[in-house]
């Protein structure tokens, strides 16, 4: 029987079951209904065997649970979580069944923990884990996966069996009862108490044992012994402090030893304690007593050693409190926290919050301080300014603030709850003033307790008693970042500006590599004033200008103006311009919006800062709204710029008012305005803007006073003012406008007027027509149409004097105007095909045109103009039959003509139809040889010409021309020579011969006797090539060697005369002398100068030209006839022969020509030569 009874001891239930019950528990069953939490159920096992429920609120429903018969008896069994109940079985199964109502009676888990037997089960749900023992062990399982066994404790000795298991409610320990009469008690889990000061760390590692460890600075950790359990532990520089209750007891750290210092007693139960340097503070019931670690510090005066806070006639409670170095900071249920400076030993700082302040966090130095309020808000105070920023994002579960401890990494903090690390920046500059960032969060693994943060590494205390080591995500730039994808090392990236991480920055972004991530940490710098390390970024990204700009500004101390122009230069104006107005230097925010053409802004801050400046930024303002079309604004802001006392200023601004005058549709204001100002460009624009509105009469009048002339003549026309178009013709260079107004003119019968404007405008048909058909006058036409070469004129022309009957004329323009045909048919018509032939002949004409005169004079058998135009045309063999067939009296030309065909033709059959025709095959008269030179020459077969120019030069000398025999041989020498082919050794001694017999006139003429007689000794050892003259020439020989003084040679040529065939044609004059000569011989003889050979430097006479040393023929000089100098080199500008400089000076002062090819020439032009060797080549060549 069951029976349940209230607190009176009314029976409420009673209920029969069928056998003996055992173990009875009250619990609460998960029904539908959530509102009911009571328990409103009774488990009882009957008879062993069976599990029966019983639920108060359904007494008509009881449940019997039976279990399979291979799990043995129940042995126990135990609620916990959401309406589930563990039962353990005596044949060691253990089985896990849920109440709900969808699931009721169904096995949720079952395992066989124990092999033989299981004694007891028991749960902590603090813990949540399960105990079962058997088999002379236990083991835990963890309730949220039951398949992993936890833990196993074996306990050999107890050979009689296990009895019962039992938790403890936090479960902290564990105990369990033996069949031997034993209790044996575990430890699951240390009490999590640690406390850091700096980077030193100490922490329960048992019961009775704390550790202190100082890890970042290398200290080997020290464990120490402690009399008591503690319920809190605090380290300071140099102690260490664990307590329970209201007691606390003091240890000193030695170098190498920890030594027990003393145990104080508080007025009431420590809740917290913390040290520094020489001070401890413990918090107790609502007070802090300040008091010295160890009393006997020399120096320590009596007030100074202990204090207690708050003080007696303060209606407060001390909530939390921390210590620093030089600072006692605690905060009230008031929301006050007060900083209590212990040097001075008096208050320094308080601050109100409106709420009670929880708890507080300072930094190691305290000027900075996180605290949490009662509503779980959180928040960075600054004590130095009385300010306090609220943490965003930050948890209502947060238990704790840790400080980063490395010292280049200020601002940071971590908050952490037991499952989260928050890290947290505190921005201090920045150009948006300061500020609390959420830089992330990092999962923390379960049971840590975060003790110190140092460089982004978190050291947790664990309930094992160990520390562990985690890295903030935040700080994962920090490992290697070599193996990192881009993507990663942009987020890399992100953190260290976020951590104010700059040279980590720098390190990323050069491995980066990337114009994109150089210029985020170029902001990222300027958003945190980071002047000079911006400089160092732009300068890397070669951003001229930043660095620049940022060089003139980082020695600014004013912290809103420098934050300001880097605000500008991020782009955010609006933040710029506030920073502006709160620095030293406000007129800034009105010198950048005007630079950012914010001109409504400008205007308001102008208004402020700098009522001078309105009129010109109204001027600026007015400028953009004519450019955006507001001209009714444009012309009010126009006008407020008008100063009175700044010309240049005002008279832009006046313009401005002439010209949204005038767009405004006062016309009259605006175009005064015009007038009256000086400039011809606004004249111009407000003309234009007249033209537009059709305004054409006030446009002109302005484009006229504005001198340009072109526009206004073109506006006088639109409105047919042709008055005032003729005033201005005389300076207008527009042809169309002189077009126009001739086309006016002329309709009007002013033809004088009309031809004139016509000419300005270039028009010479309109004026060829015009002189012609209206005022009469061929001569200018014909004159226009000449200089113009006007098809169009050349017709007009060509039918007026058609109408007269000039048809030489007619014919003449026609084919100036390219009427060839019609110019051929009346050329036909009135026999005139001579002048149309000549004027054909002049003309670029086709080939066409050249044919058909060909065969008009073929008909009526006019060979040479026949052969004539047909070589025009291209008909080579007709034009060379024409010319074949002239009569004798054009015999020379016709001749010359058919060379010139055959040259152009370059076909074998007409060269030699026309070489026998020279020859005189066909009608036995051999023509000139001069023809068959020409010839070759034409036909470029230069060396057959060089062969004939020598014969013609031959018949030349023996009849006696020994000028144009030079000149043939000549011509023919520098043709050669042009075409570099080698010259025939006879062509260059004839022409050295004839050109000495030449120089000997000159000489003598200018009474050099020498010169004269050394050429016409020359010249009579050739006598035979002057068969004509032999005994002259052998005459004038022997007076002229007479005359030198050269006796010998003059007897020698006298006694040649003495030969019977020459001596009866001696002049009588000199027949006398000579005979006398040979008569009486005189034999002396002047001996001839010798100089040096240009080749090989062997001295011969001057005037031999053969050298002995090197057998080279040497150049001669053709103003002297003897061999040519090394150091006295020249050469004739035109013909490229040389000659001795001086000498060759000399002769140009009596002589204007060249000896050689007779071009005018005079001493001015002739350059001595420093180096001959490329011509002395040359003739070595030749």
């Amino acid at each position: 029987m069951i029976t349940v009874s209230n607190q009176e001891g009314d029976t409420i239930r009673q209920i029969q079951v069928r056998a003996e019950p055992s173990d009875m528990q009250f619990s609460t069953m998960k029904t539908d209904d959530q509102t009911s939490a009571a328990e409103n159920t009774i488990s009882v096992v009957i008879g062993r065997k069976t599990l029966f429920l019983f639920n108060l609120n359904e007494p008509d429903n009881p449940m019997d649970m039976e279990f399979q018969q291979r799990y043995g008896n129940i042995v126990c069994y135990s609620w916990y979580g959401d309406g589930y109940i563990m039962i353990g079985f005596s044949r060691g199964i253990f089985v896990v069944i849920s109440t709900h109502k969808q699931e009721i009676g169904q096995e949720i888990f079952q395992a066989r923990g124990h092999k033989d037997n299981l004694t007891s089960i028991a749960v902590s749900q603090t813990l949540n884990k399960a105990a079962s023992c058997g088999d002379n062990c236990i083991k835990i399982h963890d309730l949220s996966e039951l398949r992993d066994m936890y833990a196993i404790v074996n306990l050999d000795d107890e050979n009689k069996g296990l009895g019962m298991l039992s938790w403890t409610d936090d479960g902290q320990l564990l105990a369990l009862s033996t069949q031997r009469g034993s209790l044996h008690v575990f430890l699951t889990k240390l009490p999590v108490l640690g406390d850091s000061c700096c980077t030193r760390i100490a922490y329960l590692t048992s019961l009775l044992e704390v550790t202190i460890a100082n890890l970042v600075e290398g200290e080997p950790p020290i464990t120490i012994s402690v009399d008591v359990e503690p319920t809190f532990v605090a380290v300071g520089l140099y102690h260490l402090a664990v307590g329970m209750n209201n007691r606390a007891w003091f240890y000193v750290l030695g170098e190498n030893a920890v030594k027990k210092l003393k145990d104080v007693e508080y007025l009431g139960t420590v809740a917290s304690i913390c040290l520094h340097s020489d001070y401890a503070a413990a918090l107790f019931e609502g007070k802090v007593q300040l008091h010295l670690i160890e009393s006997e510090i020399a120096d320590a005066q009596e007030e100074r050693e202990t204090r207690l806070f708050p003080a007696v006639d303060e209606k407060c409670r001390i909530l939390c409190h921390a210590l620093t170095c030089e600072f006692l900071i605690y905060g009230t249920d008031t929301g006050v926290i007060q900083y209590f400076y212990i040097e001075d030993w008096q208050f320094v700082n308080d601050y109100r919050h409106p709420v009670s302040v929880k708890k507080i966090f300072p930094d190691s130095n305290g000027t900075r301080l996180v605290f949490i309020d009662e509503k779980s808000d959180g928040f960075v105070y600054s004590p130095v300014n009385d300010a306090t920023y609220e943490i965003p994002d930050f948890s209502p579960t947060i238990k704790g603030v840790l400080w980063e401890n490395w010292p280049l990494d200020k601002g940071v903090f971590i908050a952490y709850d037991d499952d989260k690390v928050y890290t947290y920046v505190f921005h201090k500059d920045t150009i948006q003033g300061p500020k609390v960032i959420w830089a992330g969060g990092t999962k923390l693994p379960f049971a840590h307790k975060p003790l110190l943060l140092y460089n982004g590494e978190l050291t947790c205390q664990t309930q094992s008693g160990k520390t562990n080591n985690i890295y903030l995500s935040t700080h994962s730039f920090l490992g290697s970042s070599k193996d990192a994808g881009p993507e990663e090392l942009r987020q890399m990236l992100a953190q260290t500006l976020t951590l104010r991480r700059f040279t980590d920055a720098w390190d990323i972004c050069r491995t980066l590599n990337n114009p994109a991530a150089w210029s985020e940490l170029a902001r990222g710098c300027l958003y945190h004033m980071e002047v000079d390390f911006a400089i160092h970024v732009y300068r890397a990204i070669r951003n001229v200008g930043m660095v620049m700009s940022l060089e003139q500004i980082k020695g600014i101390e004013d912290y809103h103006l420098l934050a300001g122009h880097l605000a500008m230069f991020t782009n955010d104006f609006n933040l710029a311009q506030d920073l502006y107005l709160a620095s030293s230097c406000p007129v800034a925010a009105l010198e950048m919006r005007r630079d950012l053409q914010h001109w409504d802004s400008a205007l308001q801050l102008a208004k402020r800062l700098a009522p001078d400046q309105i009129p010109f930024i109204s001027k600026e303002y007015a400028m953009q709204l004519e450019f955006t079309g507001d001209y009714a604004n444009a012309l009010a802001h126009y006008e407020k710029g008008i100063t009175g006392d700044n010309k240049d200023h005002d008279e832009l601004c006046l313009a401005g008012v002439a010209q949204m005058s005038i767009r405004m549709g006062d016309i009259r204001r605006g175009v005064n305005q015009a007038l009256k100002h000086p400039s011809r460009v606004l004249k111009r624009d407000c003309g234009a803007i007249l033209e537009n509105m059709k305004q054409f009469s006030e446009a002109a009048q302005l484009y006229e006073k504005g001198l340009y002339y072109d526009k206004a003549a073109s506006v006088y026309i639109r409105c047919k003012n042709w008055v005032k178009v003729g005033e201005l013709l005389p300076h207008v260079s527009s042809p169309k406008i002189h077009l126009q107004y001739a086309k006016a003119k002329e309709a009007d019968g002013r033809y004088k007027e009309a031809v004139v404007a016509y000419e300005n405008a270039k028009q010479w048909n309109s004026v060829i027509r015009i002189y012609l058909d209206h005022l009469n006058n061929p001569e200018k036409a014909v004159s226009i149409v000449r200089e113009t070469q006007s098809l169009d004129g050349a017709k007009m022309v060509a039918r007026f004097f058609l109408q007269l009957g000039d048809y030489g004329s007619a014919i003449q323009f026609l084919v100036l105007s390219k009427c060839n045909n019609e110019a051929f048919t009346l050329a036909q018509q009135h026999n005139k095909m001579e002048i149309y032939a000549d004027i054909i002949g002049s003309e670029d004409t086709s080939n066409e045109d050249y044919q058909s005169i060909a065969l008009y004079f073929e008909g009526e058998k006019r060979h040479f103009q026949a052969g004539k135009f047909f070589l025009l045309c291209g008909q080579y063999s007709r034009a060379l039959k024409h010319f074949l067939k002239c009569p004798s009296s054009e015999d020379n030309v016709a001749i010359e003509m058919a060379i010139e065909t055959v040259g152009q033709a370059k076909d074998e059959l007409l060269i030699s139809q026309l070489i026998d025709h020279l020859m005189g095959e066909n009608d036995g008269m051999p023509k000139d040889a001069k023809y068959l030179f020409r010839l070759y020459m034409a036909l470029k077969q230069y060396r057959e010409a060089a062969r004939t120019a020598i014969i013609i030069a031959r018949e030349e000398q023996s009849a006696g021309n020994y000028r144009n025999a030079h000149d043939v041989l000549f011509s023919m020498y520098a043709e050669l020579k042009s075409q570099k082919i080698k010259i025939p050794s006879e062509m260059a001694t004839n022409l050295m011969i004839l050109h000495s017999y030449i120089l000997v006139k000159i000489h003598v003429k200018n009474g050099d006797h020498m010169k004269g007689a050394r050429m016409l000794i020359r010249v009579a050892n050739n006598i035979s090539k002057f068969p004509s003259h032999i005994v002259p020439i052998l005459t004038s020989t022997v007076i002229e060697c007479h005359r030198a003084g050269l006796k010998n040679s003059a007897f020698s040529f006298a006694a040649m005369l003495m030969r019977p065939e020459y001596r009866n044609k001696i002049d009588a004059k000199y027949k006398k002398k000579i005979e006398a000569m040979v008569r009486r011989p005189d034999t002396s003889e002047t001996e001839e100068a010798t100089t040096p050979c240009p080749f090989c430097q062997f001295l011969l006479p001057e005037c031999e030209l053969l050298c002995p040393g090197c057998k080279n023929n040497i150049p001669y000089c053709i103003a002297t006839g003897r061999h040519m100098l090394k150091d006295d080199w020249t050469l004739c500008p035109h013909c490229d022969f040389p000659a001795l400089y001086s000498e060759f000076k000399i002769l140009l002062n009596t002589e204007s020509t060249c000896p050689m090819c007779s071009e005018r020439l005079n001493s001015a032009q002739l350059k001595k030569m420093l180096d001959c060797t490329p011509y002395l080549r040359a003739e070595m060549g030749q």
